[in-house]
């Protein structure tokens, strides 16, 4: 097949039918049929292979061996397989250390700050740590199994919670030098990193400030309990992997750093046998198993939608509809989030997005830098939300492994930040007056 398939509108639909399907029925169940944990209803790996089943049927022209080597060929990706070992790596990382030793980090934390900043702390951390650690799904699984029992503890809402860990993630993910997302956008647009991160840092700045007085403001209203302290030789393995992410090593090393001194503790101090430590190890993995199947399935379905044309029907409509500078500014954001929302993976989109962003930015006199920094913003504001992405599942799988229910659809509406990231980057476009 060639590699600019033609435009095809029609090849999104399996996108639109896992859309009605996982969150139409979601919100019929929830707030129609007024059914408990209405969101729950829907398993979101069937949606997708019902998507997956309409992609198939779709293009009689390639057989159907032929639509298994486009599946193949969409989870063959690089970032796909590093995304399944963080996963895989992470569970292992949650299941040995387990509901103890999370709830005295969290004591700790909650021990050197005032109970009412909690969540604030909590943002912070989760920035500083994005940052240097260059992946928001890292992040997300070093800190929010000490949300989990920040929120218990304190009694501030999980959501509430876990969403400042998300936020804090994603403004990492959008700034950070070693960032896949960051590499992938100066590649494409020809610029050095240094000038995109002076772009970028006008927008984030002003949205991370904002995030963190929206949470001060809620935080100082809500009423905060007494704090439990805990064992503090359980904090060991989140104090070396919370410095390791600070000083930029790489996530892989982290989490086994984590995973080692994790065992060694629990083993020297009886709480565990090395029995049941292994068998804590296989739970925590199971726990990821749908994280995993997601990332295949998305993974599988790009894969044909972007043989089928449908991407590059995305490409068509933003050359079309957009005109002038700060038109063409837009249809940098939208289209990448487009592509966000189609693969689920924001580097993935940058990737697809980056040589037509490249043309708008040429034909319009934008910046390289400023339309890099278009591309990794708009694609982190996307990913920050959307409840089928990375960042989401591997969340809601950590709340899960320690014990806790929680849906998308809960955290999603205390996602400042990547709202706040979207409204400051809209400004940055609005009011750029540069001809």
């Amino acid at each position: 097949m060639s590699n600019k398939p033609t435009p095809k509108a029609i090849a999104l639909l399996p996108i639109a039918v896992f859309l009605v399907l996982y969150l139409g029925l979601g919100i019929v169940f929830e707030y129609v049929l007024k059914l408990e944990m209405g969101f729950y209803q829907i398993p979101i790996v069937v949606a997708f292979l019902v998507a997956i089943l309409v992609a198939c049927l779709q293009n009689s022209a390639v057989k159907f061996d032929g639509k298994l080597e486009l599946m193949a060929r969409g989870v063959g990706d690089k970032n796909i397989m590093t995304m399944i070992l963080i996963f895989l790596v992470a569970g292992i990382f949650v299941g040995v250390t387990g509901r103890s030793s999370a709830e005295a980090a969290a004591y700790f934390l909650l021990s050197v700050a005032p109970a009412k900043l909690a969540v604030a702390v909590l943002f912070v951390v989760a920035c500083f740590v994005s940052v240097a650690m260059g992946t928001s799904v890292g992040t997300i699984t070093l800190l929010v199994p000490i949300a989990v029992p920040v929120a218990a503890g304190s009694g501030f809402s999980l959501p509430l919670c876990v969403a400042a860990v998300m936020g804090g993630a994603m403004f990492g993910d959008n700034l950070s030098f070693i960032s896949d997302t960051t590499i992938a956008a100066c590649s494409t647009q020809g610029c050095e990193m240094k000038d995109k991160f002076r772009a970028n840092f006008k927008i984030a700045l002003p949205a991370a400030l904002a995030t963190l007085a929206l949470i001060l403001v809620i935080s100082l209203q809500a009423d905060v309990v007494g704090v439990p302290t805990g064992d503090h030789k359980l904090l060991i393995p989140y104090i070396l992997v919370l410095i390791g992410g600070i000083v930029g090593l790489n996530v892989f090393v982290v989490l086994l750093i984590g995973v080692v001194t994790g065992a060694i503790i629990t083993l020297a101090t009886g709480q565990v046998t090395a029995f049941e430590l292994l068998g804590n190890m296989g739970g925590g993995v199971s726990g990821m198993f749908e994280t995993i199947m997601v990332t295949i399935l998305v993974s599988a379905l790009c894969g044909m939608i972007r043989a089928y044309g449908g991407f590059e029907s995305l490409l068509a409509f933003i050359r079309r509809v957009f005109q002038g500078k700060r038109g063409g500014q837009l249809g940098i954001g939208l289209l990448v989030g487009l592509m966000d929302v189609a693969t689920a993976n924001n580097t993935v989109a940058i990737v697809m997005a980056g040589p037509i962003a490249k043309e708008v930015s040429e034909e319009y006199s934008i910046d390289a830098k400023k339309s890099a920094s278009l591309l990794d913003t708009f694609s982190c504001v996307f990913q920050g939300i959307i409840p089928y992405g990375a960042q989401m599942l591997v969340a809601i799988s950590a709340c899960t492994t320690l014990g806790y229910s929680i849906s998308a659809f809960e955290i999603i509406p205390l996602l400042f930040y990547p709202f706040l990231l979207c409204l400051s980057s809209l400004l940055f476009i609005a009011f750029d007056k540069k001809k």
